[in-house]
């Protein structure tokens, strides 16, 4: 599949997520304090909760609901209940353009 364009940069609020849904599937896309953009999977996997709904500090994406936060660079937990990473998505930016190919995910050690 071909990255599908998901917002303009501009259009992105610093420290806050926001749900786009590429070919399916549900993204949090995330413009951090320093700037950079994350696409990490927006469903928790402790509780079937959209993490775009949750709080962002840093580097980090926390669920409202039960307060597990994720990172927005690897996807994996950081703390309890959550176990489980989300996955994470490579972001391209073109002319001042996000785009995301939902069928590729990056690959984290």
């Amino acid at each position: 599949m071909a990255a599908e364009r998901v917002a303009a940069v501009a259009e992105l609020v610093e420290n806050q997520a926001t749900r786009v849904v590429v070919n399916g599937v549900p993204i949090a896309l995330v413009k951090d304090s320093a700037g950079d953009i994350h696409a990490i999977g927006d469903t928790c996997t402790h509780g079937e909760i959209s993490l775009s709904e949750g709080f962002v500090e840093d580097e980090t994406l926390e669920c409202w609901a039960h307060g597990s936060q994720f990172s927005l660079v690897t996807g994996k937990p950081l703390n309890l209940p959550a176990y489980e990473p989300v996955p994470v998505f490579a972001v391209e930016i073109i002319d001042g353009d996000v785009y995301i190919d939902s069928s590729v995910t990056k690959e984290i050690n």
